[in-house]
């Protein structure tokens, strides 16, 4: 049995003068006790709004939902003291200091002074923020911002950690150091929900990854059988001239699963394959018998956007207006 399940969800959004928003449209979920789930989508897919419905925070238009068993929309109350909850945007107070922000946090749960103060102390040595705890949080780097409200979030030490696209805008160094964390939340047997529209991310976090589209999971599996699904590999070959674009594009097309893509200067050229190493090496060999000068050969894995435009037939990222849009939306209903 899931720890977190979730049948039939719908959300729909209608705003004046404008067309109805379908936020979600009929979602599944389960999320198995002990692991890390990701819903994995563009901008406006939905999976912020899965996750307010899982967190009590708004209510489905119809469907269900269960955490550990308890009825999400009918037992709120007994729902929110074993959640945690980092949202997009870090949720604390750029007056206080980070060791007066988990503290009142830990109060708000009605730890307790001393107990609060106890456990802000633990939050702040975990999350490596003892040099910035008596520090107002107006002064602290995006990366500090995200580690001070995750840490708000995993005061109570819940059984279920929503973390909503707790990455977005992190340097590469922050969000490797947010990744360490989680993993190790995890092997302590904390069950963690993961928005995020990065599949780096989902691969490196997720033990199963449902795509979401349109409000509704459109695929679910592990980051290696969604990559799969998208052609397996790609071999990628950048030319030193384009007079060679042509003899290369025959050789591609021999070894490759699908026709090669070509870039607008007729120097770079992508295949999918479904054994990548030797289509690599089969490619190369027959380059170098042709006399096709290389800038550089390679292998890599699907991106993201191929991922969705194989699932769903456009890439991942989402138009600006169209966000902007959605957004607006929301405001006008919320």
């Amino acid at each position: 049995m899931n720890f977190i399940e979730a049948t039939g969800l719908t959300k729909t959004y209608s705003p004046k003068n404008a067309s109805p928003v379908h936020a979600l449209d009929g979602l599944d979920l389960g999320v198995p006790r002990g692991t890390v789930t990701a819903l994995l989508g563009p901008n406006g897919a939905g999976k912020t709004t899965a996750v307010k419905v899982l967190t009590t925070l708004i209510r489905p238009d119809s469907g269900s939902a269960t955490i550990g068993g308890v009825d999400v929309l009918k037992h709120p109350e007994r729902i929110r003291p074993s959640i945690g909850v980092s949202g997009q945007y870090a949720a604390v107070d750029e007056n206080l200091t980070g060791f007066e922000n988990l503290d009142m946090v830990g109060r708000l749960y009605h730890l307790g002074a001393k107990q609060s103060r106890v456990r802000a102390k633990e939050l702040i040595d975990l999350f490596d923020l003892t040099e910035a705890q008596n520090r107002p949080v107006k002064g602290f780097s995006g990366g500090m911002r995200r580690r001070i409200d995750l840490a708000g979030a995993l005061v109570t030490r819940p059984e279920v950690l929503f973390l909503d696209e707790p990455t977005t805008g992190l340097d590469p160094r922050s969000r490797l150091g947010m990744w360490d964390i989680i993993g190790s939340l995890v092997g302590e047997g904390t069950t963690v929900l993961l928005t995020t529209q990065y599949l780096e991310e989902a691969d490196q976090l997720a033990d199963s990854i449902s795509v979401i589209d349109f409000g509704k999971v459109i695929a679910r599996g592990t980051s290696d059988e969604l990559k799969a699904s998208s052609g397996g590999q790609r071999v990628e070959v950048n030319l030193v001239s384009d007079l060679d674009s042509q003899r290369a594009l025959e050789v591609l097309r021999r070894f490759g699963s699908a026709d090669p893509t070509v870039s607008d200067d007729g120097r770079a050229l992508t295949v999918s394959a479904d054994d990548g190493p030797a289509a690599l090496q089969r490619i190369l060999a027959e380059l170098a018998g042709l006399d096709v000068r290389l800038y550089d050969a390679g292998m890599r894995r699907p991106t993201l956007d191929e991922v969705f435009l194989r699932l769903t037939g456009h890439v991942a990222s989402e138009d600006q207006d169209d966000a902007k849009e959605h957004r607006q939306a929301k405001e006008k209903v919320s």
